[in-house]
C-alpha cells in the first residue's frame, strides 16, 4: 500500500466521484464518458519505477496485482456509498436498526460490492504485457468491465446502476441494447474512458492528438440525446393508481376500510370517462401498484371492493398483493407467503397470479440468517416471502401483461424472459416508498425504462409513492404523475409481438465478454510462461 503514489490515490477517488455523478439525483450523465478514466490512469501508472524521467518527473508503473485490487476497491467502496446511501435510511426508518447498526449495514454492503471494482482493478493488472506493454490491458479494459457487470447480475444478484444506464436519455446510442441489453451501452462508455486515459499514458507529444480525438468521439456519442425518435402510436389506455400509502401506516379495520373505499372510488371516476384514440374507446386495465397495506389475495374484505371495481368499470384490474398458498410441511398444513400480483378479469373473477421470482435480501427474506441476525428487523417489517417459479405472463382478454414486481425491474435477463414467453406490453408494480426522498426512485426509474428499450415494449409502472408512468418502446416516460400524491394517471400503452435480438438471445453479449476476458488473461500468462522459460533458457 505504501508502495502506491499518492497521484494514483487522488485518481481512484476523482474516479469515485464522478461515477456518483452520473447517477441520478446528480445526474451528470455527460461526465460517464471520462468517469473511468481517472481509475484506469491510476491502475496503470501506480507505483514508481525507481527512476526518474527525462522532465525529472518520476516514472510511474503499473500496480501490481493486489495494488490493483486495493485501488480499484477503494473507488468501488465509495462509488457504492455515493450512489446507495438510501440503504442507511431504509435499513434504520423501516428495518428496525438503530443508526449504528444501520450505518454499519451499509457499511458491509459497500464492502461487498466494492469487491466487483477490486476485481475489475485486479484483472486489468494482470492483462498488462510484459515489459510495461500496457496496449494488452487497455484493449482488454471493456471486456473485463463487462464481464464483472455480468457477474454482479448473476453472481451477488445486485446489478444496481449497471454503467449503461447512464445514457437511458441518449436515444440513438441506448438502442444498441436491443442487440446486446444494456451491457452493449456499458462497453461504449468504457471504450471512451479507455481512449481517454490513453491519451495520459502515452509521451506527452502524442498527447493532445489523442485527447481531442477520444473526446470528439465522446462529443459524437452524447450528441445522440438532442435526436428525438419518432412519436410512438398508442392505441390502448391503462388507469394506473398511485395510492400513496405511509410504509409506517398503523392498520385497524376502519383504516383499512377507508383506504380500500377511496382507492376503489379513484379507480371508477378514473375510468368513467372515454378515452380518444384507443380501440375500446375506454381505460381497458387498471393497475394497483405493489404497497405495504396488508393487502392479502385470500382476504374477503380485499378480494370483494376490487371484484367490484372491474364489474363497474368493465376492466381487467391487476393489483399488488400478498399471495397465500397452503402448503404440507412434517405432514401439517402450513401457509406460504408471496408478493404477488393477482389479475381479475371484467365480471370479477380471480383469474391468475404472479408470484414474484426475485426477492430483495433483507427486505423480503433473509439471507443466511445466522450470519446476518442483526438485520432481522428489516425481515420483520417486511416479511418472510417464498420465491415464484414462474414468468409466465398473464392472460387478460386480448392482452398478455408481462408483470414483474419492483427490485426485479433491475435484472435485463429476467424481464426479457417475460416478452420472449409472449408479453405484448410490461407492468412494473412498485413500491418506491422504501427510498424515501433519496435518489433512488430516480436510478430505479432509469433502469425500468431501459428494460423498455432492450425488448421494444410498453411498460405501465404503477408504484406507491412514484414515479408512476407510461413509458414507451424508446425509454421515454410520455406520462406521469407527481410524487406522493394519492391520484390516478391514463396512461397510454399499445401491444406489440415482435421481439428483439435481444429479447431472443439474452445476455450473449455479455458472455462474449466474459469469454474474450479469459481469453485475453489466457493468452497473458502463457506469454510470461514463454518469457519464464526463455531467460532460464538464455541462463
Amino acid at each position: 500500500m505504501r508502495q502506491i503514489h499518492p497521484s494514483a490515490w487522488l485518481l481512484a477517488g476523482l474516479s469515485s466521484l464522478l461515477q456518483v455523478l452520473i447517477f441520478p439525483l446528480p445526474g451528470w450523465y455527460v461526465l460517464s464518458w471520462v468517469a473511468f478514466a481517472p481509475l484506469i490512469v491510476a491502475l496503470l501508472r501506480a507505483r514508481p519505477a525507481g527512476i526518474l524521467e527525462i522532465d525529472g518527473s518520476v516514472d510511474l508503473q503499473a500496480a501490481k496485482p493486489g495494488q490493483a485490487f486495493l485501488l480499484a476497491y477503494v473507488s468501488g467502496v465509495l462509488w457504492y456509498a455515493g450512489t446507495c446511501y438510501w440503504i442507511y435510511d431504509t435499513m434504520h426508518q423501516y428495518g428496525g436498526l438503530s443508526k449504528p447498526l444501520a450505518l454499519l449495514a451499509l457499511f458491509l454492503f459497500c464492502l461487498y460490492l466494492g469487491l466487483y471494482h477490486g476485481f475489475f482493478g485486479l484483472l486489468l493488472s494482470l492483462a498488462v504485457g510484459p515489459g510495461r506493454d500496457n496496449r494488452r490491458a487497455l484493449l482488454a479494459a471493456p471486456f473485463l468491465w463487462v464481464a464483472v457487470e455480468l457477474a454482479r447480475t448473476y453472481v451477488t444478484g445486485f446489478p444496481w446502476n449497471l454503467l449503461g444506464t447512464a445514457q437511458v436519455d441518449n436515444i440513438s446510442l441506448s438502442r444498441i441494447t436491443t442487440w446486446t441489453g444494456v451491457y452493449g451501452v456499458s462497453f461504449e462508455i468504457m471504450l471512451v474512458n479507455v481512449a481517454v486515459a490513453t491519451a495520459f499514458l502515452v509521451p506527452r507529444k502524442k498527447r493532445n492528438v489523442l485527447l481531442i480525438a477520444s473526446l470528439t468521439a465522446a462529443t459524437v456519442l452524447q450528441a445522440g440525446r438532442l435526436v428525438d425518435a419518432p412519436v410512438v402510436p398508442a392505441d390502448h389506455a391503462a388507469l394506473l393508481v398511485q395510492e400513496n400509502i405511509p410504509v409506517d401506516t398503523t392498520w385497524t379495520r376502519d383504516n383499512f376500510q377507508r383506504t380500500l373505499r377511496e382507492l376503489t372510488d379513484l379507480s371508477v371516476k378514473g375510468t368513467s370517462a372515454s378515452v380518444p384514440g384507443t380501440e375500446a374507446g375506454k381505460i381497458d386495465l387498471i393497475a394497483w401498484p405493489e404497497s405495504p397495506a396488508p393487502f392479502f389475495t385470500s382476504d374477503r374484505l380485499f378480494r370483494e371492493p376490487v371484484s367490484q371495481t372491474a364489474r363497474t368499470a368493465h376492466s381487467w384490474v391487476v393489483t399488488g398483493a400478498i399471495g397465500t398458498t397452503s402448503a404440507m410441511q412434517n405432514g401439517t398444513t402450513a401457509s406460504q407467503v408471496f408478493n404477488s400480483a393477482a389479475l381479475v378479469s371484467p365480471s370479477g373473477d380471480w383469474t391468475a397470479r404472479y408470484d414474484k421470482v426475485h426477492l430483495v435480501p433483507f427486505g423480503e427474506y433473509l439471507p443466511f440468517p445466522k450470519l446476518f441476525a442483526f438485520a432481522g428487523g428489516l425481515t420483520k417489517e417486511v416479511g418472510e416471502f417464498q420465491a415464484g417459479v414462474s414468468r409466465a405472463p398473464l392472460d387478460a382478454g386480448d392482452k398478455r401483461l408481462g408483470v414483474f414486481i419492483c427490485y426485479e425491474s433491475v435484472f435485463p435477463g429476467e424481464v426479457r424472459q417475460f416478452a420472449n414467453q409472449g408479453a405484448q406490453v410490461f407492468v412494473n408494480l412498485s413500491n418506491d416508498a422504501w427510498y424515501g426522498d433519496s435518489g433512488a426512485y430516480a436510478q430505479h426509474l432509469n433502469q425500468t425504462r431501459v428494460r423498455a428499450i432492450e425488448n421494444d415494449r410498453w411498460i405501465l409502472s404503477a408504484t406507491n409513492t412514484g414515479v408512476t408512468g407510461s413509458i414507451d418502446p424508446y425509454g421515454r416516460t410520455v406520462a406521469r404523475l407527481p410524487r406522493k400524491e394519492r391520484a390516478v394517471l391514463v396512461a397510454p400503452y399499445a401491444l406489440t409481438s415482435v421481439t428483439t435480438f435481444y429479447t431472443r438471445h439474452g445476455d450473449w453479449f455479455a458472455w462474449l465478454c466474459a469469454i474474450i476476458s479469459a481469453g485475453a488473461l489466457l493468452t497473458r500468462f502463457g506469454l510470461h510462461l514463454k518469457s519464464g522459460k526463455k531467460a532460464e533458457a538464455s541462463s
